[in-house]
């Protein structure tokens, strides 16, 4: 948030003000510093000698790969071409939703809504107790998808964390409820919902409402399954596991399932013994002794890396849960891997393979393919085709090219496929992927074989390695020093398929400012001043190939930012490399996860912590607390969204 991490004994020294307003990234890197040991002159050496490679002279790769027309200009007053339909809307700092002339909004499912009869409304003076938020909808919604059954719609959204000073006023929890109050805010809330005189809302007592939360019980599949890593004193098969938490992006499956991406796990672990050495490979993953300020081990010794040294292995999975049906177990598909997950984005290959692409958000991770070992069948029982497959990690080479590496036994000098699924940041560092700036949300193309990724931003690129000792060198996805600003890179398999090993990459936009700077931080040719946007985050196809990106990034709009407003919502024509700004949040939020209604009429978007730092009071305006939510954008025409 903008703090500058210099050092653990540095932050010793903080208030706890200070403390909280620091990131989760941030928070972890102060626990876990990294000496710079990257050449400062070759890195800069570098960045310049990219500087034709930014302004326009990317070409094709070595597999055919052709950027869009207009991506890449001569020019930055290139006419762009809209065939979006509506008039873009300019950057504001209002504590609203703006949309163009001819579209409407309002609120589907907000924080603290019961989802269940038998519970108060929401409360914004005691903001609930556990038990009332056990049974309501789940805070700082993330990732979603719509469901349809008979007519009947099904949303299932992740919850990812909860705003501490506003879950609990000041930001300390007071007693055991409070604490397991935000527990119960963690997990996915399930809700059906309908659209009653043109607007969405919940369906309370529907029979398809449920909330998971940390205390859940899941079910751990693949080749980390019984694993002694993963056995605990109430779990001594490793088979098992309670709860889901911290999730972000998801994805789904053509089968009927729901993907649920676990992130940030580690900031909910503390050790009671401030004297336990660590083990390293707890640290790789952020594991330290303070937590993020829950509070959890409190009131559950299971978060106590002191007592259950374990249990942190247990989270960073993709869980696959059945939106129909809340009384079956959530699955932990160990065989995706274990890191920092952001979306889980799956396609099925033509030759029927289900290849599922991820993403580990955090500075100088890495990009990561699953491939299953059986076939799509869509009159068959697919219920386990994410159980056992092979999992790849990418790199980039600076000729437009890349491979994925298959990580084995025998390429990552590892073990045993079960620890290559539990320590997987590791395997990937021993086979030397390319470490990238921070891989966000991951979209392919319903229209063609080609695939989109947010790398949202890295102020440690060319400065510092990343949590595990690898170097971050600028390089071609990630052509920019200590990047402020991301960009989406974007790539095609080889032949078209999306199991081949080699593919061609390049880039579809680097964010920048250009009424700030020139050079590489102005950002691509398809960046102007009306445009202009920071740290794409969220990535999303509609059903006519048109991109959608969501960002998470500084709302200062001042000094590197000015001219930036809010985090926004804008739209990209991959075809032209055109992109439109199409919405703005509220005061500082970030505006993440999308889905669309089975008829295409309405687009369900995330609001996510409005009001972070106490300047907000949206969407119930004055006298009432910010709130995250899920709103739901139509058209006054009742025309298509998406």
């Amino acid at each position: 948030m903008g703090t500058d991490i210099k050092s653990k004994n540095w932050v010793s020294g903080m208030t706890e003000q200070n403390k909280k307003d620091l990131s989760f990234d941030e928070f972890d890197e102060v626990h876990n510093n990294r000496n710079v040991t990257i050449e400062f002159d070759d890195v800069v050496d570098r960045a310049l000698s990219r500087r034709g490679f930014l302004g326009g002279a990317l070409a094709m790769s070595t597999a055919s790969f052709i950027l869009g027309a207009g991506a890449f200009g001569s020019s930055k007053a290139q006419a762009a071409t809209n065939r979006f339909g509506f008039t873009p809307v300019e950057a504001t700092t209002a504590d609203t939703i703006t949309l163009p002339e001819g579209y409407s909004w309002h609120p589907v499912a907000t924080w603290g809504e019961p989802i269940f009869s038998d519970v108060p409304e929401f409360d914004h003076v005691t903001r609930g107790t556990a038990a009332t938020q056990a049974r309501a909808f789940g805070d700082n919604n993330d990732g979603m998808a719509l469901f349809s059954k008979d007519g009947r719609h099904i949303l299932a959204v992740n919850n990812e964390y909860t705003n501490r000073d506003i879950l609990w006023e000041g930001g300390v929890p007071a007693d055991a409820d409070a604490i397991l109050k935000g527990k119960n805010a963690h997990g996915i809330s399930v809700v059906e919902i309908a659209q009653n005189d043109g607007k969405w809302s919940i369906v309370k007592d529907s029979e398809f409402n449920f909330r998971i939360t940390p205390d859940t019980e899941m079910e751990i599949t693949g080749p980390a399954r019984g694993h002694d890593l993963l056995k605990t004193a109430a779990d001594q098969t490793g088979t098992k596991s309670l709860g889901t938490w911290n999730n972000c992006g998801n994805g789904r499956t053509p089968w009927g399932t729901y993907l649920t991406c676990e992130e940030n796990f580690n900031g909910y672990f503390s050790s009671s013994d401030k004297e336990l050495e660590l083990d390293p490979a707890l640290k790789r993953y952020g594991i330290n002794h303070d937590d993020w300020g829950y509070g959890w081990a409190q009131i559950d010794e299971r978060f106590d890396v002191a007592k259950h040294p374990n249990e942190p292995n247990r989270a960073g999975y993709v869980v696959e849960i059945d939106p129909m049906d809340p009384t079956a177990t959530p699955k932990k598909r160990s065989a995706l891997g274990r890191f920092k997950h952001e979306n889980a984005e799956l396609v099925v290959a033509d030759n029927g393979h289900v290849v599922v692409y991820l993403g580990d958000d955090e500075r100088g991770e890495f990009l990561y393919r699953f491939v299953s070992e059986g076939k799509y069948d869509p009159n068959g029982d697919n219920s386990n085709l994410l159980e056992n497959g092979k999992l790849y990690v990418a790199k980039f080479h600076d000729d437009l090219s890349g491979e994925w590496l298959e990580l084995t036994p025998e390429t990552t000098g590892m073990a045993s496929q079960a620890e290559i699924s539990i320590h997987t940041r590791q395997a990937a560092s021993a086979v030397g992927a390319t470490t990238m700036d921070r891989p966000e949300w991951v979209a392919s193309n319903p229209n063609k074989a080609e695939v989109y990724c947010c790398l949202t931003n890295n102020k440690n690129r060319g400065v510092k390695p990343n949590a595990g000792g690898d170097p971050t060198p600028v390089n071609g996805p990630n052509p920019r020093e200590a990047n402020k600003y991301g960009q989406i890179v974007r790539w095609a398999p080889e032949g078209g398929d999306h199991t081949a090993t080699g593919f061609g990459w390049n880039l579809f936009v680097l964010a920048g400012n250009p009424t700030v700077h020139e050079g590489p931080k102005a950002g691509s040719a398809n960046v102007n001043a009306g445009n202009i946007f920071n740290s794409p985050d969220g990535l999303s196809f509609d059903s006519r190939g048109f991109l959608w990106i969501q960002t998470d990034g500084s709302y200062s709009n001042a000094d590197d930012f000015a001219g930036m407003g809010n985090n926004q919502m804008l739209v990209g024509d991959t075809e032209t490399g055109d992109i439109f700004r199409f919405m703005v949040g509220p005061k500082e939020c970030e505006v993440t996860g999308a889905t669309w209604s089975e008829d295409k009429k309405t687009m369900f978007v995330g609001i996510q912590h409005p009001g972070e730092k106490g300047d907000s009071v949206f969407p119930g305006g004055e006298g009432t607390l910010p709130r995250s939510c899920v709103i739901a954008i139509t058209k006054d025409d009742g025309g298509l969204m998406g």
